[in-house]
């Protein structure tokens, strides 16, 4: 019998942008992940269609599955040739339970190799603008769990720690912050030593507060903080409070609903501004192949005077079939290529292809009325997908421009991982960017249509996308301009 593999990756601090680039290989080979409780949802997008996701996250007080089930769970998938992936927040060695799963599975004989991710006791701190270490403040870094072992607090050498001087980090440390308190303070640590603690660090919905480590459980009170937190004790606590201010979109949610392969281009731009998104990618396309239809076009292009194309989906369908018939870009050379806007313009131009024709306005209606002003004396070859709406055709047949349609791609309604953080989001007052008509329906598709989107602002990157979130009956915003940077700047007014 085949044994698997398993390999147990480090998720980072929370930011899924923060998930090393061999950590989202690892999770795109998995057959199986089981994952954490603080895994942020969006991580999971990465394993590949079909892949079995495993929750067995753990609280505070409440363990969901034990970890004796979970060394079980890691046996039976590998014993069943089965290839896993452990993703684990923060590092996965570092007070997690990591060693104890390495050495379960070694001792078993199962091929096991380790993935690294970025610690919350460095990162978490550096993103409320502490550095650990800093010349003339700290020259070390003591790194510390403050768990509790029942109700007892966690037993730790404050002497030492007071004399070792550096920066101290502590982790799992809310439940016991007032017995770590005490314990400095009467180990001799300077009452008016600058302290912080830093809720879900690296997230939009980081919150931290900044005060002498003598009143400090009094201003964590104060503003209502939790966990998940890292606690940070020392002089360079000082720093944090110099940060420079929060980002535009700081703390606002958004929903991408963008297909998976599409959809980092816009979460990219809404991360950097400081937002806290959620790739929900609710649709495929997936190029039509074979395509009769559109190999017959390709192979008498001379006949039309036109190749329109209404996405950067269809560009990449059409080169699918193209590259089939052994042919390459210069099959166009009889037509003249028309693209609806700079996105599909730029995957022609990744193949070599340069559009004759791009409309002011990025949308049907606006290309069909450039079209018409170039008089064109032979059929159009429009290359959309199978749910395109009508609007494009109707306009040119209005205007006595001859066309013929070819669907060269399909787009599929998903349901992708997150439903239920997409569903607590809706409820919640998020965002949701819409690209596309058919991304409005089968966003609503895959949450139900009996979701109260009520609190839901739905940004849309056109005319078209809109009516239909207005069908939906979903509060609508529209960009000025059809493209992700206008569909930003949406979001951004709106904030």
């Amino acid at each position: 019998m085949t044994v698997g593999t398993v390999t147990l990756v480090g998720a980072g601090p929370g930011d899924p942008g923060l998930l090393t680039l061999r950590g989202r290989e690892a999770l795109s080979q998995a057959e199986v992940v089981v994952y954490d409780r603080l895994i942020d949802p969006a991580l999971l997008q990465w394993a590949q269609p079909g892949a079995e996701l495993l929750d067995v996250g753990k609280e505070p007080g409440r363990h969901k599955v034990p970890q004796e089930e979970i060394g079980r769970l890691l046996l039976e998938k590998a014993r069943a040739g089965r290839q896993v992936v452990r993703l684990k927040g923060g590092d996965p060695f570092l007070f997690g339970r990591g060693g104890e799963e390495l050495s379960l599975l070694r001792e078993a004989g199962v091929p096991v190799q380790v993935v690294p991710g970025v610690p919350s006791a460095l990162a978490v701190p550096a993103a409320a603008g502490i550095p650990v270490t800093h010349r003339g403040l700290s020259p070390s870094v003591h790194i510390l769990t403050g768990h509790r072992q029942g109700r007892q607090p966690p037993a730790l050498n404050f002497p030492a720690l007071v004399q070792g001087g550096g920066t101290l980090v502590f982790l799992m440390a809310m439940g016991s912050l007032e017995s770590i308190q005490q314990g400095l303070l009467q180990a001799g640590m300077d009452p008016q030593t600058p302290a912080a603690v830093i809720q879900e660090g690296t997230t939009s919905r980081q919150r931290q507060v900044t005060a002498p480590l003598r009143r400090l459980p009094q201003a964590v009170a104060e503003k209502g903080l939790t966990h998940p937190a890292v606690l940070v004790i020392g002089p360079v606590c000082a720093l944090g409070e110099q940060s420079s201010p929060a980002l535009p979109l700081q703390g606002r949610r958004v929903i991408v609903t963008r297909p998976k392969e599409r959809a980092g281009a816009l979460s990219g731009k809404l991360r950097a501004l400081g937002a806290q998104v959620l790739e929900f990618p609710c649709i495929e396309t997936r190029p039509l192949s074979p395509c009769p239809p559109l190999e017959r076009a390709l192979s008498r292009l001379s006949s039309y005077s036109w190749a329109v194309f209404t996405s950067a989906a269809g560009v990449e369908a059409v080169w699918e079939t193209l590259a089939a018939l052994g042919r390459d870009a210069r099959a166009f050379a009889p037509v003249r290529l028309a693209a609806i806007g700079p996105g599909t313009g730029k995957a022609l131009a990744a193949h070599g292809l340069q559009p004759d024709l791009v409309p002011p306005v990025y949308d049907s209606p606006h290309l069909a009325q450039a079209l018409l002003e170039q008089s064109p004396e032979k059929p159009l070859l429009l290359l959309r997908s199978d749910l395109a709406t009508q609007l494009l055709p109707q306009a040119l047949s209005q205007g006595g421009v001859p066309w013929e349609e070819v669907a060269c791609y399909r787009t599929v309604f998903t349901c992708p991982p997150g439903v239920e953080q997409a569903r607590d989001w809706v409820r919640e007052g998020a965002v949701a960017a819409f690209t596309s008509a058919s991304t409005v329906r089968a966003f609503a598709a895959a949450l139900g249509e009996e979701l109260d989107y009520r609190h839901l602002t739905a940004c849309c990157i056109g005319p078209q996308t809109e009516r239909q979130a207005r069908d939906l009956g979903l509060l609508t915003r529209t960009a000025r301009t059809a493209t992700l940077e206008g569909l930003v700047q949406c979001i951004l007014e709106g904030a």
